[in-house]
């Protein structure tokens, strides 16, 4: 079901027609990790030969960092070039982005750092069959999956490709549409891919706990808990000074006032259900239009907070539990990829992990052994991402609304005080309007503007804080 299906049933008081395939995907992965955990210290030996599942499903994966980096990063300069000429505020509103996201990087290297997640796993590549005597039929299946190609060359070509097609102008507006295609086909077979993730983190759960036993299980729960800490710090913490500061409003009465989409978001494991209400309520709360037109839809492609903290948090679990130490040299390179790798990344099911197999492959390709355990506790990590990334961009809006001047704080203070209420009722679906009978009817289509553009691309690619 869409995003608009599935909020015009939340608000309309209406129960959904039927949950999204998503959900049983989520169910099954936790599924496969319970059951791997408890395959793992039931019958140790025979978890550690279920390695290959796991090792399987992250060399597809690795397969299609290439075409996603390339993908993401050509079409995420072309809607750079976009915002930067709505004039102030997109130009500020991708500034800020940068900057915001930079910090959520660098703050998750420094809880990482000091908490060490993924220590003592001792976690260890793939072996070929001739190198372990694996059985050869594994071996065989293992190679029919095709190589990964380098990835900063494929950066790099794609940084050129990009900034070349913004020097062609309306030139390069068939050849964009065409990558666009090509992008929708290539995170169609991501998502392909992540309907064997149960069965890949089944694998890689019930091995590394057959090898370590009960250390293994500690390791996660302590990645998940330093995580979950680490976004609430940043959200009360960071977002909320910055807005106390600038605009004088309490992040707990904005976090308050965006309940109901609070309760979306952990429901789905997705900001985007919740993309048209954050509009309708920005807009209600007193910010101007064109303000939230372009801001909110922008930032859910290039201001993910919580996505930013998971990627550097989870590289250095997998360093921790591959048992390779990371230098600060090669923990800033990371994190510098991590920031133009992860600007205007498609959020479909499983882009985060090829971003943070791409980001591994990049510095240290023997990383990617431990990928397979951040399978299997990617989904339990999913919600906290989507929160910090939903409240990221509801403050980005009221900060950029303040800094050009387009925002009634008289209003901010009425409605977040609950005098001026957000009637819930009446609240429709974005691209909806009330007819005079009360029925409900699709708005016709209007011209392309940015806010359309950022939606529709958002809408096609799926979730963008998994």
């Amino acid at each position: 079901m869409s995003e608009n299906a599935t909020a015009a049933a939340v608000t309309s008081g209406t129960p959904a027609r039927k949950k999204d395939r998503t959900h049983w995907l989520y169910i099954a992965v936790i599924t496969a990790v319970v059951l791997g955990v408890a395959v793992g210290l039931i019958a140790p030996d025979f978890a550690k030969s279920l390695k290959p599942l796991g090792d399987g499903f992250v060399n597809l994966i690795k397969m299609m960092i290439a075409p996603v980096i390339f993908c993401t990063i050509v079409l995420g300069i072309g809607s750079i070039a976009k915002a930067a000429t709505v004039g102030k505020v997109g130009g500020l509103a991708l500034v800020y982005f940068l900057v915001m996201s930079t910090f959520a990087l660098a703050i998750g290297l420094v809880v990482g750092n000091f908490v060490h997640p993924g220590t003592g796993l001792h976690l260890t590549p793939y072996k070929p069959a001739g190198a372990s005597g694996t059985d050869g039929t594994v071996q065989f299946l293992m190679d029919i999956i095709p190589g990964s190609i380098p990835v900063l060359p494929v950066l790099f070509v794609a940084l050129l490709v990009g900034f070349a097609l913004q020097q062609m102008g309306p030139a390069a507006q068939p050849l964009i549409r065409g990558l666009t295609l090509v992008q929708g086909v290539v995170f169609r077979i991501l998502t392909m891919i992540m309907w064997v993730a149960p069965i890949g983190a089944f694998g890689a759960i019930a091995a590394v706990v057959g090898s370590t036993g009960w250390a293994a299980v500690g390791a996660m729960f302590l990645l998940m808990a330093a995580f979950y800490v680490t976004c609430a710090v940043f959200i009360l913490g960071i977002l909320g000074t910055l807005l106390k500061v600038i605009t004088g409003v309490s992040i707990l009465k904005l976090m308050k006032y965006l309940g109901r989409e609070y309760l979306l978001i952990f429901s789905t494991s997705s900001s985007e259900t919740a993309l048209p209400r954050l509009i309708a309520k920005m807009e209600h709360a007193g910010v101007s239009k064109p303000v939230v037109g372009v801001t909110v839809p922008t930032g859910y492609s290039f201001n993910l907070d919580g996505t930013a903290i998971y990627l550097t948090m989870a590289s250095l679990f997998v360093a921790n539990a591959m048992g390779i130490q990371m230098n600060l040299g090669e923990q800033i390179g990371l994190l510098v990829f991590m920031i133009i790798a992860s600007k205007g990344a498609a959020g479909v099911t499983g882009a985060g992990l090829a971003t943070l197999a791409a980001g591994l492959q990049a510095h240290r390709a023997d990383l990617l052994g431990g990928m397979g355990v951040i399978v299997g506790i990617d989904k339990f990590m999913s919600e906290a991402r989507a929160l910090t990334n939903f409240t990221g961009n509801a403050v980005a809006t009221l900060l950029i609304g303040k800094w050009v001047g387009e925002i009634d704080l008289d209003r901010v203070d009425r409605v977040l005080s609950g005098q001026d209420k957000f009637d819930e009722s009446t609240m429709l679906a974005h691209g909806e309007v009330a007819t005079h009978d009360g029925a409900r009817s699709v708005e016709p289509a209007a011209e392309p503007t940015l806010e359309g553009a950022a939606a529709d691309r958002l809408a096609g690619t799926g979730s963008s804080a998994r």
